[in-house]
């Protein structure tokens, strides 16, 4: 309670898209390629948002299967905790500069479309941490991510609750 109000609980459903082209600041490198498999850096720049650039990026360069891995720091994000009651994310609003301490995820295909799945954490000032999983996050002053896309493709379902995993058995080795 805030000033003896309640205060609401924001929800987003399990499969929130995130917008085209808030990261037009992101640079682009191919740094590394080996049997098929790639790896580039992506710098991200003052106020572009993270889920928009990394979902571009898949667009862009036609990524069916990639891991990544970052470190940065955000002004801004909004992160979500998934109620298994309600199956919905409770949304974890963050609200002060924070550097990110880890932003892991991967990429694969769901409809013929690349679907990005990251998980963050952010400390703040006083070095406490907030994580989740990433719906938007505002990159000050930088992101450097490193992303690797494999050679063979990855495709998602989605399951019983509505969330969209990769699935194993359309994915045969």
């Amino acid at each position: 309670m805030l000033s003896g109000k309640s205060v609401a609980q924001e929800y987003v459903p399990t499969t929130q898209s995130p917008k085209a082209g808030l990261a037009p600041g992101m640079k682009v490198k191919l740094v590394g390629q080996n049997n098929g498999v790639k790896t580039y850096v992506l710098v991200f720049a003052k106020g572009d948002e993270i889920m928009s650039g990394l979902t571009d990026f898949a667009t862009q360069y036609h990524v069916t299967a990639a891991h990544f891995t970052a470190i940065g720091s955000a002004q801004s994000a909004r992160l979500g905790w998934l109620d298994r009651q309600k199956n919905l994310f409770r949304l974890i609003p963050i609200t002060e500069q924070s550097e990110i301490t880890s932003l892991i995820g991967d990429i694969a295909m769901y409809h013929g479309k690349p679907v990005v799945h990251a998980h963050i954490n952010l400390a703040a000032q006083d070095g406490t941490l907030k994580g989740g999983h990433l719906f938007e996050a505002i990159v000050w002053p930088t992101l450097e991510v490193f992303v690797t896309v494999e050679a063979f493709p990855l495709n998602k379902r989605l399951d019983e609750i509505g969330i969209t995993v990769i699935d194993p058995v359309c994915n045969p080795l």
